[in-house]
C-alpha cells in the first residue's frame, strides 16, 4: 500500500459542519466565515482576518492595496511555490528574486539587503514549509528605507517565532488552507493584519470593491444601494468552507504536536544516514513541520530524483524539495543574479511523506529505502 506525502486529517466533525452550512441555506460568504476571520486571527495572534478563496488571491490583494503596481520591484525568494513569483507579476510588477538560507530555506537579511534598489516597493518574505524566517532581523534591512515586508505564510500555521504565533503583530500575512496545508478548507486563504482600515479596504477589494458587503445587504430589513467604488476582485470564501476551517482550528494544537512527533522521530531516525541532512528547528522559533525535507550532499550515492525512484518503487509517495521558479518556463523571461543557494536545494532535497496518521511502521519504511540507497 502506498505511503501518500500528505494526508489531510479531516473526520465526522468536518462532515457535519460542511451539512449544517448547506441546510442552513447560507452558503456563500456569510456569517460562518465572519467567525472563521475572528477565530483565525486570535489564533495566530493578528487582530483582524479577511477570508479569500486562495492563499494567492490573499497575496495578490496584499499587493494591490499597497499601490504596487508597473515600474516596481518587489523582493521574493525564487525558491518558494511559484504562486509567490505569480502574484507580484499579476500587479505588473517585477519580481527580484534573493537567495536562501540552506538551513531554513528562507530568505536573510543579508540576501534581502543585496537585492534592494530604487524601485522596490515591498519584500515578499516566505516561511518556507512551516519554518518560520527571521522576521525581525529582515525588518531591520528594510525598515530604514521605509520598505513593507509582507509574509507568505501559506504553510506556516502553528509555526512560532520568538515565542509567539507566526502572524502575531504582522503587517499583512498571506496564509492557505490547500488540502496539502495542515488545516485545510478545500481551498482557501486569509490575509491577517494590525490595521483596522486596511481590514476594511480589503474585504471590498475581495468583493468587487463593492461599498457594502452582500452579507449586510441581505440582513437590512431596508433595500440598499450598494456603490462600486474601485477595480475589485471576486475573492470570496464560501460559509460551507468556513464552516470546515472552524472544526480545524479546533483540532490544530494536536495535529502540530502530533507532527512535530513525527519529525523528531525521523530525525532520529535518519541521525546516522551519512551525507543527509533534516530539517530542524531554527534557534529562534518552532516549525510546524508542514513539509519535512532532507538534503543530500553532493558525495550521497545516488542523486535526488534516483532516490524518489527508489521510495516511488517501494510504495512510498515522496516529493522533489521545494521548487525554484526562476528555472521554469513561466520565468524565462526574468531577469536575475547568481542564485547558488536556492540551485543547490532545489536539486538536492526532497520531502518525505508526513501526516497525522502516520505510524511507526510506514516511517521504518521510508527510512529502510534511504538506508539502503546510502549504502
Amino acid at each position: 500500500m502506498t505511503i501518500p506525502v500528505m494526508k489531510p486529517y479531516l473526520g465526522e466533525e468536518e462532515a457535519l459542519a460542511a451539512a449544517e452550512a448547506v441546510r442552513s441555506g447560507w452558503i456563500a460568504q456569510g456569517p460562518r466565515v465572519a467567525d472563521f476571520e475572528r477565530a483565525f486571527a486570535a489564533e495566530v495572534g493578528a487582530t483582524h482576518g479577511v477570508a479569500v478563496s486562495s492563499c494567492t488571491a490573499a497575496l495578490h490583494l496584499a499587493l494591490a492595496m499597497l499601490g504596487v503596481g508597473p515600474g516596481d520591484e518587489v523582493v521574493v525568494p525564487s525558491l518558494s511555490f511559484i504562486a509567490t513569483t505569480n502574484a507580484v507579476r499579476y500587479v505588473g510588477a517585477r519580481p527580484v528574486f534573493a537567495d536562501v538560507d540552506p538551513a531554513t530555506a528562507n530568505l536573510t537579511p543579508e540576501s534581502v539587503k543585496a537585492a534592494l534598489g530604487p524601485a522596490t516597493r515591498a519584500v515578499l518574505l516566505v516561511h518556507q514549509g512551516g519554518m518560520p524566517a527571521d522576521l525581525d532581523a529582515v525588518r531591520a534591512v528594510c525598515e530604514p528605507s521605509g520598505i513593507p515586508v509582507l509574509e507568505d505564510a501559506a504553510c506556516a500555521i502553528g509555526s512560532t517565532y520568538r515565542g509567539h504565533p507566526v502572524g502575531h503583530g504582522s503587517l499583512l500575512a498571506a496564509w492557505s488552507f490547500h488540502p496539502r496545508k495542515i488545516l485545510t478548507t478545500g481551498e482557501g486563504g486569509m490575509l491577517t493584519t494590525e490595521d483596522p482600515d486596511w481590514a476594511v479596504r480589503l474585504r471590498r477589494l475581495r468583493e468587487h470593491g463593492m461599498s457594502v458587503s452582500a452579507a449586510d445587504r441581505h440582513r437590512s430589513a431596508q433595500p440598499i444601494l450598494e456603490q462600486y467604488l474601485e477595480l475589485g476582485f471576486n475573492y470570496r470564501m464560501t460559509d460551507i468552507q468556513a464552516a470546515v476551517g472552524l472544526v480545524q482550528l479546533d483540532r490544530l494544537a494536536g495535529v502540530i504536536q502530533r507532527r512535530r512527533e513525527r519529525a523528531e522521530r525521523y530525525r532520529t531516525l535518519l541521525a546516522d544516514v551519512p551525507g543527509l541532512s533534516a530539517v530542524a528547528d531554527p534557534a529562534y522559533g518552532t516549525s510546524n513541520f508542514q513539509s519535512f525535507w532532507v538534503t543530500l550532499a553532493d558525495h550521497f550515492p545516488v542523486d535526488r530524483n534516483e532516490l524518489l525512484r527508489r521510495l516511488a518503487e517501494q510504495g512510498v509517495s515522496a516529493r522533489r524539495g521545494i521548487m525554484a521558479a526562476h528555472l521554469e518556463p513561466a520565468c524565462a523571461d526574468l531577469e536575475h543574479g547568481p542564485l547558488p543557494v536556492t540551485e543547490w536545494f532545489t536539486r538536492s532535497s526532497l520531502i518525505l511523506p508526513l501526516f497525522h496518521e502516520l505510524t511507526d511502521q510506514e516511517q521504518e519504511r521510508v527510512v529502510a529505502v534511504i538506508e539502503e540507497a546510502a549504502r
